[in-house]
């Protein structure tokens, strides 16, 4: 991997995972609703993406940091998870913390003087676990979707889908 990718990927790893911390900070004082009233809407849900960013690109850091160290990063290949797993992260927190508080995710936030504390936590650890969190979620639908017979079926063919390898 080149040096300016490298460069590349350790400042779009820092940016995001500080601006996630400045971006929350705009979003706890206020300031963003004065000029986007809209924001007070989804602000929620804008804390929750928050914290998946700071969880995912915390991660990401670490094993690019990691990898660095130990003179591992030489394939081309691997400079897509540093870019987009973060990204990923941040929607998957989103959509964590509404599949729990929906119920069909069986975890129980306690209130705590009508701050979300518990579920901005959560987000930041779905961020951080990202493909652990995508790999249970696998398995979850699977066991939610299965057939009489107990396969999983390809919808467009009707045949069994072969499990996939770990």
């Amino acid at each position: 991997m080149n040096k300016w990718l490298k460069a590349v990927i350790l400042t779009y790893l820092s940016l995001l995972f500080f601006g996630s911390f400045i971006a929350v900070g705009v979003l706890f004082t206020g300031a963003l609703e004065e000029r986007l009233p809209f924001v007070a809407d989804i602000k929620i849900f804008l804390y929750y993406f928050f914290a998946g960013a700071i969880g995912g690109s915390l991660r990401h850091l670490y094993m690019f940091c990691s990898h660095y160290m130990k003179n591992e990063l030489t394939d081309y290949r691997k400079w897509i998870i540093y870019i987009f797993y973060p990204i990923f992260a941040t929607g998957t927190s989103v959509v964590a913390v509404t599949l729990i508080q929906s119920g069909i995710l069986l975890i129980e936030f306690v209130e705590f003087d009508d701050t979300p504390f518990a579920q901005i936590s959560l987000a930041f650890f779905v961020g951080f676990g990202f493909n652990r969190f995508v790999r249970k979620l696998n398995e979850v639908s699977k066991n939610m979707f299965q057939t009489v017979n107990g396969e999983n079926n390809n919808s467009e063919t009707n045949q069994p889908i072969e499990k996939e390898k770990s």
